[in-house]
C-alpha cells in the first residue's frame, strides 16, 4: 500500500481472504501505444496527441504469433490510446480474423473524422470488428466536459456513420457504448447506476434525437489509475474514494472479474493480469515468480504461466456495487 492510499483501506487479498486465481487464458487484451486524438480527464492511460509510445514491429510480431499458435484464444481485444493511431492495429486486426477470433477495438469515436481514419468504419465492417466505442454520456455537456469540446457531435455522426455501415442492426456488427460516471468533485461518491436501466434511457434518447441504435451499455466505474488518479489526490478524495469504493465491495463479482481469464500486453510486449495493473506497473508473475514478456510466452509454449493475479486497492473498483469490467457490470 502506497503512502497516498488510506491505511484504514483493507488490503484486497485480505479482503478475499485466499489469493485470487487465474484462469485458463482466453482473452488477449492489447494496448498498442498512448497515441490518440483525445486526452480525457478521466484517461486512466493518460493518452493524448502528444504521445508517442506505441508498438513496435518486433512485438507486433510476436503478438502475430502468439494469435497464429494458441487457439485458446477466443478474443484479441485491441485497445490504447486510440488503437487505429498506433502502429500494429491491421496486422493484428487482420490475423486475428484469419484465425477466426473475436476482435474488439475500444474506439474513441472522433477518430474516423482524423485525416487518413475516414476509411475505419467500412475497414470495421469488413472485417466484422466488434466496436466498443465511449460514450461516457448521453446528454452532450457532460460528454465534452470529460471528453473535449466537440466531441459529443463527432460521437455521434460517427455511431450513425457505424449505423449507416449495419452496426447495431447487423447481427455480425456489433456495437457497444460505454459510460463512465463524472469525476467526482466532493465525498457524495455513488456506484454507476444500473447498467439495464440505464442503457433503455441511452437507447431513448439515442434513438430519439438522432435515430441511432446500438447493442449494449456497459457501465464502467472510474478506477482510480492514471488522470482519475491525479484528480482524486489534487482534490483530497483518493483515500476516502477507495474507503467508499471498499464499503461497497460485492464477492459475488469476483468469479466474474475480466483478469480471471485475460493477459494483458503492453507496447513493450510486457505481460500484466490486467489494463489497470498495466498502468500502474504491476507486472504479472509466473508461478516461478518471474516477469513475463511475450517472446516468454512463445519460448514456454503456453499462455497459462500465471497461478495466482495480483491485486491492488483499485481492485476495490472492479467489485464494488454490480462490479466493473471492460465488459460492463459483472453481476
Amino acid at each position: 500500500m502506497t503512502q497516498t492510499e488510506a491505511s484504514a483501506v483493507t488490503p484486497f487479498r485480505k479482503k478475499l481472504n485466499r489469493p485470487l486465481p487465474k484462469d485458463p487464458i482466453k482473452v488477449l487484451q492489447i494496448n498498442l501505444g498512448k497515441r490518440c486524438n483525445l486526452a480525457c480527464t478521466h484517461c486512466h492511460v493518460e493518452a493524448s496527441p502528444h504521445r508517442t509510445e506505441e508498438l513496435s514491429p518486433e512485438v507486433c510480431d510476436q503478438l502475430i504469433e502468439v494469435i497464429h499458435r494458441f487457439p485458446q484464444i477466443k478474443i484479441v481485444d485491441l485497445t490504447g490510446g486510440a488503437p487505429e493511431m498506433n502502429y500494429g492495429f491491421k496486422p493484428l486486426v487482420e490475423a486475428a480474423r484469419a484465425t477466426g477470433k473475436q476482435v474488439i477495438v475500444r474506439s474513441n469515436l472522433t477518430i474516423y473524422f482524423e485525416p487518413g481514419f475516414e476509411y475505419l468504419p467500412e475497414y470495421f465492417a469488413k472485417h466484422q470488428l466488434r466496436v466498443v466505442a465511449s460514450l461516457p454520456c448521453y446528454l452532450e455537456d457532460n460528454v465534452d466536459k470529460m471528453r473535449g469540446r466537440g466531441v459529443y457531435d463527432g460521437s455521434v455522426r460517427a455511431i450513425q456513420w457505424l449505423n449507416q455501415m449495419g452496426y447495431g442492426k447487423d447481427p455480425s456488427l456489433i456495437l457497444d457504448l460505454v459510460y463512465n460516471p463524472p469525476l467526482p468533485l466532493t465525498e457524495k461518491f455513488s456506484l454507476t447506476p444500473r447498467q439495464d436501466k440505464l442503457e433503455q434511457d441511452y437507447k431513448m434518447f439515442l434513438k430519439e434525437h438522432f435515430d441511432i441504435t446500438f447493442n449494449q451499455l456497459f457501465t464502467i466505474t472510474n478506477l482510480p489509475v492514471g488522470r482519475s488518479k491525479f484528480h482524486l489526490q489534487r482534490t483530497k478524495l483518493y483515500a476516502p474514494y477507495l474507503e467508499f469504493l471498499e464499503n461497497n465491495f460485492n464477492a459475488g463479482t469476483v468469479e466474474h472479474l475480466m483478469c480471471r481469464d485475460e493477459l494483458s500486453i503492453d507496447y513493450l510486449g510486457n505481460v500484466y493480469d490486467c489494463d489497470f495493473n498495466q498502468m500502474e506497473n504491476v507486472a504479472a508473475k509466473s508461478r516461478t515468480g518471474g516477469m513475463l514478456t511475450v517472446s516468454k510466452l512463445l519460448e514456454a509454449g503456453t499462455l497459462d504461466l500465471i497461478d495466482e493475479i495480483r491485486t491492488a486497492s483499485y481492485c476495490y473498483g472492479c467489485t464494488a456495487g454490480c462490479g466493473s469490467s471492460c465488459g460492463g457490470a459483472l453481476v
